[in-house]
């Protein structure tokens, strides 16, 4: 039973005869209605004929289509597409360079960048300069006349030297020739002969080179247009540059920012000034064309009159959005030396927000406190180090941001140095150092004013050692500690100290002045002598970190922070409208990760930048930092030294006259040096290491040894413990 019309295919057979074969191969399989496209369309009128030698003749019959079948889409290979797209790069580098060549002809020509900043000049009504590039132009001109006016004495001047080379040769020769044949040494034709022969080697080797060159030339027309297309830019437009050619918006945005995305960017970014200059037909001076530069992309360009990248870093979450990137993706700066330059960097679409590489040293390698250690990558991918000798720290930043990430980076590496004693002050219930703590030398929790009067006591005795040092550098007739020193003498070893939480030593009310005091005189002394401060706070301002001491501070990372008096307070006054902010990082929170562990940085490359810190995890069932502390500890003691800078073997009991007796020789010593003897003199007794003058001090006056304080130097006598040790003798020897 036949199907009714509606349900029958598009493609029906009309036959001529009532009783006609069945068609062969079968009856015609109906197509699909989804897979038509249903049109009005003229009839078409054709012949069905069978093929191959064993058909049977069949009678013609029409066939009547109606609809328009549509054509399946042919994918092509990626071999293909690469290679296409590898040859249209080729093309157009080639073409960049040719028009870069007429480009730079036609502005020699005319006298383009003149012009052109006669234009602007107008444009941004700037009399000055614009009376000031009329003149250079008028001096340009004046000196073209004066070179095209030149040639004519020039070719005559040539034609003059070649009449008189040529004039030399005629008398030159026959002379030559006459002496030839008088001494014997052949013909007088011979010299005719043998300059004949010479002419005809350079006519030869001329006609030679100048086929060659006819011949080399258009292989040298398109080495050297491709080298000139790729000095212009180093990559190919938007829809080359990415592997799938990247979308790009009706409106021209892209996700390669190229100089015209950039310049369509800044178009629309709402700055009076700029919109008048490109009303007025500005065109900018391409400092540095747009290239690869790590993983992003960086562009230099001359703003116009009346615009500043202060101007530009107001508007940069405008910006970021204009060439389709986040705001912590855009980082406009102006060059140090190149003062109205807007140097723009601007990263590849969701490079800022992978994973960093592993941490270099989380399974195996050593650390040197006097090379750094790696703390993290910067924009580029690369490697940064953090510099520990003559460098001290400042972190900043939001609760969740990433603050103890790096530091805890930074001391792991250093204590892979043996050498370095580490001390710790948390001024907070926090357990990020605890997993270092059999490294550590000194790690006090809690927010009481005991652990921030432990911290200030420590501040005080590193700073009383740096007398000790300096001693120690003139008896080795050094400047500087250096490794081999350290080695050599225990007084010289690296020492480092991180404040945590610092705002509780600097506020508080009653040690917060003298804190701040003593670290500016720290950090100002020891940068010699191998002695490195941290300080971290989660809210940066004059008071949790005072500008004296921010002053003095070499190595200084903002992670995401709130405004921008905080973002000054860490960075440096002026950071924020020169474009070293934080402010656009997002701290950790319920949501997502957001830009944990990334930081404005400054000081720890040639120019301040982000950086994003490595991570080594600790929780959840992942810990990489016990192998590491395990790692330290062992190299420790492979070195001979105890784990946190006391002994293996603990001692129970020292006697401090006896010890002083041994260390002082003849001369009265300064009480701020002797504790830095005796623990020399007794590395194994730990209440030495944390002695102070002060301490020491009141312990001889409760053995009746009463230190005078001359200078207020208060020297310590070697008579003065003889005299001790002998009343003590007489008594005890009274008392048996």
């Amino acid at each position: 039973m036949s199907k009714p019309r509606s349900e029958r295919g598009h493609l029906r057979v009309v036959r001529d005869g009532a009783a006609a074969p069945p068609l062969p191969g079968g009856d015609l399989e109906p197509v699909p209605p989804a897979e038509v496209e249903p049109v009005e369309a003229d009839v078409v009128e054709g012949e069905l004929v069978a093929s191959g030698p064993a058909a049977p003749p069949v009678r013609p019959r029409t066939i009547t289509v109606v609809g328009r079948l549509v054509p399946a889409q042919l994918q092509p290979s990626e071999r293909m597409v690469r290679a296409s797209r590898g040859a249209a790069e080729a093309v157009v580098t080639l073409g960049r360079g040719w028009a870069s060549w007429a480009v730079r002809a036609w502005d020699a020509a005319t006298l383009g960048v003149h012009r052109r900043q006669i234009r602007a000049a107008e444009a941004a009504g700037d009399r000055e300069a614009l009376a000031e590039w009329i003149e250079r132009k008028d001096q340009a001109v004046d000196r073209r006349r004066a070179r095209l006016l030149a040639l004519p004495r020039l070719a005559l001047g040539l034609a003059k030297v070649a009449a008189g080379v040529l004039g030399g040769l005629a008398v030159l020769l026959p002379v030559v020739a006459m002496l030839v044949w008088l001494v014997g040494a052949g013909d007088f034709l011979d010299v005719f002969r043998w300059a004949g022969a010479v002419l005809r080697w350079l006519f030869a080797a001329a006609g030679l080179a100048w086929k060659l060159l006819v011949a080399g030339l258009p292989v040298l027309l398109v080495v050297a247009g491709w080298r000139e297309g790729r000095r212009r830019a180093t990559t190919g437009p938007g829809w080359l540059a990415s592997g799938t050619g990247g979308p790009v918006s009706e409106d021209g945005r892209g996700a390669f920012p190229d100089e015209s995305a950039i310049l369509n960017a800044l178009r629309n970014l709402g700055i009076g000034p700029l919109d008048k200059a490109f009303k007025g037909g500005w065109k900018p001076r391409v400092v540095l064309p747009t290239g690869r530069d790590g993983k992003g992309w960086r562009t230099q360009l001359e703003l116009p009159l009346g615009v500043t990248v202060d101007m530009i870093n107001r508007k940069k979450s405008v910006l970021a959005h204009n060439l389709v990137r986040l705001p912590v993706e855009v980082w406009p700066t102006e060059p140090r030396s190149q003062p109205g330059v807007l140097d723009l960097w601007v990263a590849d679409q969701g490079s800022l927000t992978g994973p960093v590489p592993p941490w270099p040293l989380l399974v195996e390698g050593g650390a040197d406190y006097f090379k750094g250690v790696p703390v993290g990558v910067d924009i580029r991918g690369g490697v940064v180090l953090g510099r520990l000798s003559e460098a001290n720290y400042a972190v900043a930043g939001m609760m969740g941001s990433g603050k103890s990430t790096l530091i805890i980076t930074l001391l792991l590496g250093a204590i892979l140095d043996p050498l370095v004693e580490v001390d710790v002050f948390v001024m907070a219930t926090n357990a990020d150092y605890d997993p270092m703590r059999p490294r550590l030398r000194t790690l006090l929790t809690g927010p009481g004013d005991e652990v921030v009067e432990a911290c200030l006591d420590t501040l005080r005795a590193v700073y009383d050692d740096l007398s000790v040092r300096g001693r120690a550098l003139q008896e080795h007739g050094e400047r500087a500690v250096n490794r081999k020193l350290a080695e050599a003498d225990p007084r010289l070893r690296p020492r480092i100290v991180v404040v945590d939480e610092c705002q509780a030593l600097f506020m508080h009310p009653d040690m917060g002045e003298e804190a701040a005091d003593l670290t500016v005189k720290l950090i100002s002394a020891a940068r010699k002598y191998a002695v490195t401060l941290v300080f971290a706070t989660p809210e940066p301002s004059t008071a949790s970190l005072p500008r004296k001491v921010m002053a003095v501070t070499s190595n200084k990372a903002c992670f995401a922070i709130g405004d921008q008096q905080s973002n000054d307070a860490i960075l440096g006054t002026g950071s924020y409208t020169a474009g070293i902010s934080a402010t656009s990082l997002e701290p950790k929170t319920a949501e997502g990760p957001g830009d944990v562990g990334t930081c404005m940085a400054r000081g720890f490359q040639a120019r301040p930048g982000l950086l994003r810190s490595f991570y080594i995890a600790k929780g959840a069932g992942v810990d990489e930092v016990t192998p590491v502390v395990e790692r330290a500890m062992a190299a420790r003691k492979k070195a001979g030294i105890g784990a946190g800078g006391a002994a293996v073997a603990v001692e129970e009991s020292r006697d401090l006259l006896e010890d002083l007796a041994a260390v002082l020789d003849q001369d009265p010593v300064p009480a701020a040096d002797l504790p830095a003897l005796l623990a020399a003199h007794a590395p194994r007794w730990a209440p030495y290491k944390t002695l102070t003058g002060k301490a020491l001090r009141e312990q001889l006056e409760a053995l009746g040894v009463r230190v005078p304080s001359t200078g207020n130097r208060w020297p310590v006598a070697p008579r003065l413990i003889d005299e001790a040790l002998g009343q003590r003798a007489a008594a005890e020897e009274g008392e048996g």
